[in-house]
């Protein structure tokens, strides 16, 4: 991975912004140019903001002021006892945007985070000028899994509460060997260790399963015909034919809209990739400022 230029590479100001009584989030925010478009970018479920922080530092080095953002019960945010549905990550982010005062920023969601975007986007399309979804926006659970049992059964974490950190890094690292460790440590922030040793995932399983929940219930395909805002689709193919399809089939739906929506495949690609490639896709979104596609 290239590092961007030291001269840029800036340590980020860590805040905490309220986005609602009681609740506040953790964010990490790179000044730049006051003219440039500003990025807020935004992780997916049980994920954490320190996966940003390539493309981060890539999109500061361009100019762009960026904040990245641990979603509620993520990270280092605030964990209150509701809140973890569609709904409130949308309100939450408004919130967000209002207190730091963006103009219209460019939101990039990954995941889960990409259909949080996207319903922004399409709520209040005068808050942003752009959206783009990384291996997110396009997921319809619902299409794959006709009931939420179904769903509940297939996509329920698995328990890794019985592992140490040392033994949940070497399982990360086999399942993804060619990550840097940069990128190791970043997914390693979506625990936390306990005082018998043993690791806990930060965002609490029964809320994990309420945003699951509230994301099966989510129609992206309903919003690409009356989506007004300009949309990136960043969309990995890790070789499995059947999730591929899938993604092709929804990209198709979104294309097919006449709403200003392009798409990038990576082949191959991780589902995670702002963390594989961090500098192609802070590139892919500078280059849509720059070229007049985030307008």
């Amino acid at each position: 991975m290239t590092e961007p230029a030291p001269s840029f590479a800036a340590t980020p100001v860590e805040r905490r912004i309220v986005v609602a009584p009681g609740v506040a989030l953790h964010v990490e925010q790179w000044s730049g140019d006051p003219d440039a478009v500003p990025f807020v970018l935004v992780h997916g479920l049980a994920s954490n903001a320190r996966l940003w922080d390539g493309v981060a530092e890539h999109l500061h080095a361009s100019g762009h002021p960026v904040v990245a953002i641990d979603q509620r019960g993520h990270g280092r945010s605030d964990a209150p006892e509701t809140g973890y549905d569609l709904d409130t990550a949308v309100a939450d982010l408004l919130a967000l945007i209002g207190a730091l005062e963006l103009q219209r920023p460019v939101l990039a969601g990954q995941s889960w985070g990409g259909n949080v975007v996207l319903e922004l986007a399409w709520r209040r399309p005068d808050a942003v000028r752009g959206i783009a979804c990384v291996d997110g926006g396009v997921i319809e659970l619902a299409q794959s899994y006709p009931s939420w049992e179904d769903c509940l059964a297939k996509l329920t974490p698995p328990s890794l509460d019985h592992l140490t950190m040392a033994e949940l890094e070497a399982r990360i690292r086999k399942s993804v060997p060619h990550f840097t460790d940069r990128a190791i440590t970043a997914y390693l922030h979506c625990f936390r260790t306990r005082p018998d040793g043993t690791v806990e995932a930060r965002l609490t399983r029964a809320r994990h399963l309420s945003i699951l929940r509230s994301l099966w219930e989510h129609r992206p395909s309903t919003r690409w015909a009356t989506l007004k805002t300009p949309t990136q689709l960043l969309l990995a193919d890790s070789g499995d034919e059947a999730r591929t399809a899938t993604k092709r089939r929804a990209e198709a739906s979104a294309l097919a809209a006449g709403s200003k929506v392009r798409s990038i495949w990576f082949s191959p690609g991780h589902h995670d990739l702002h963390l594989e490639f961090p500098e192609r896709v802070a590139g892919l979104l500078s280059g849509a400022v720059r070229e007049g596609f985030f307008a």
